[in-house]
């Protein structure tokens, strides 16, 4: 995919990594339509893209997720990408959580990148990607994250399953398997406290690995050896 001039939807565009991730899809040349909660924090993310239409949506109404994905087509003429950037934490013992909690980790890790995805499926031209963010709690299981990680493990297996579909379009499907990451995401839990962690990457390499991901219509991107990311085609 050649970005300058790419039409891509970025939800989730007022947390850390996608707000940085659109605002560098934008110096590289490439047309955002930017999702998200937070109002204020899209009209700020707005400015930094040189004014790129915004829209508010909620990860609970997956209906609203798929409209958005209509009102970017609107609003771009079309689209070329769409990145999922949302994503809630909660840590406890499974016991202590609660079913309330079990799903909205699942509405917003699970429902809502996938209500996006599928909307825009269809409508991506050949070359196009289909992108979400889960984490390498999908692998690694650790404990007191029981709930989340299941979530984002869930994601990354119907990522695979669509990748397969989209192939023989001539679609990419990129998962972004990212260890943690310095955003304070982890503090901003919906419940429970997190465990120890390593020191988080920069964001500035997440947007990297995902900006190299797109322009080569790769399949993954991943921790790598060390502090590195690690892209897959």
């Amino acid at each position: 995919m050649d970005l300058r001039g790419a039409r891509i939807l970025v939800p989730g565009a007022t947390g850390e990594i996608g707000g940085a991730l659109a605002v560098r899809l934008h110096t590289l040349g490439a047309r955002t339509a930017l999702a998200g909660r937070d109002r204020e924090a899209l009209t700020r993310v707005s400015a930094a893209c040189g004014h790129a239409p915004v829209c508010a949506f909620d990860a609970w109404d997956v209906d609203s997720c798929a409209k958005t994905v209509d009102w970017a087509v609107a609003e771009l003429g079309g689209l070329d990408a769409v990145v999922v950037c949302v994503g809630v934490a909660a840590f406890g013992p499974v016991g202590e959580v609660e079913d309330a909690v079990r799903e909205h980790l699942m509405a917003v890790n699970v429902l809502a990148p996938m209500a996006f995805l599928r909307a825009a499926a269809d409508r991506m031209p050949q070359g196009g990607v289909l992108a979400a963010v889960t984490g390498i709690v999908a692998e690694a299981a650790p404990a007191r994250m029981a709930d989340y990680a299941a979530a984002k493990a869930a994601l990354a297996t119907w990522l695979t399953a669509v990748r397969r579909e989209q192939r023989r379009k001539g679609v990419s499907v990129l998962e972004v398997n990212l260890p943690h990451m310095d955003t304070g995401f982890a503090a901003r839990a919906v419940v429970g406290e997190a465990p120890p962690l390593p020191p988080g990457l920069p964001v500035t390499e997440a947007v990297d690995a995902i900006v190299e991901a797109l322009s080569a219509g790769a399949r993954l991107v991943r921790p790598g050896s060390g502090a590195t990311l690690d892209v897959v085609r």
